[in-house]
């Protein structure tokens, strides 16, 4: 799918080795919350709990970005003790999104208003020494998508031309 008048912002510097960037497209009526989201060849669904007033067909918008968290964790984690040849069997991750209060949190350098805060649990499954496992904790959090959440991130918005033909999922 293409999305018709999106031109991508120029990128200056890449590696040579980097993937070629995704569109994802996202596509809801404006009468409600529940919106259909394509991914490649993938789709899914992302709507909010019927208690404010979603449909709930979906994870919420903040379930999708602990998913995308905890998958690219999963997989990190399970890549390193592959290569070192470790004998990790499975690798579960739970976590939570909640809004804090900056002064309740003494590891963040924001010390005022109301900030994110993910709580990021990862079970490793799996005979591995203490070593082993303060390692791929370690590795956890260098996983790309946790790496992405804690940089420097801008979002480029624009409208698309009016009238012009989009793609429906």
């Amino acid at each position: 799918m293409q999305m018709v008048g999106f031109e991508p912002m120029t990128i200056t510097t890449m590696r040579r080795d980097a993937a070629k960037p995704r569109t994802v497209i996202v596509h809801g009526r404006a009468a409600g919350f529940a919106q259909t989201i394509a991914a490649g060849r993938h789709q899914l669904m992302g709507d909010e709990p019927a208690d404010v007033g979603g449909t709930d067909t979906g994870p919420t918008p903040y379930d999708l970005l602990l998913a995308a968290l905890g998958s690219c964790t999963s997989m990190t984690v399970a890549m390193y003790a592959r290569r070192k040849r470790w004998p990790l069997e499975a690798v579960t991750v739970r976590l939570r999104h909640t809004k804090i209060h900056a002064a309740d949190c003494e590891a963040c350098e924001t010390k005022e208003g109301r900030l994110d805060y993910i709580e990021r649990e990862v079970d490793l499954t799996g005979v591995l020494s203490d070593d082993q496992r303060a390692r791929l904790l370690d590795i956890a959090n260098k996983c790309p998508v946790h790496r992405t959440l804690m940089s420097e991130i801008h979002v480029e918005s624009r409208l698309a031309p009016s009238g012009s033909p989009h793609s429906v999922i």
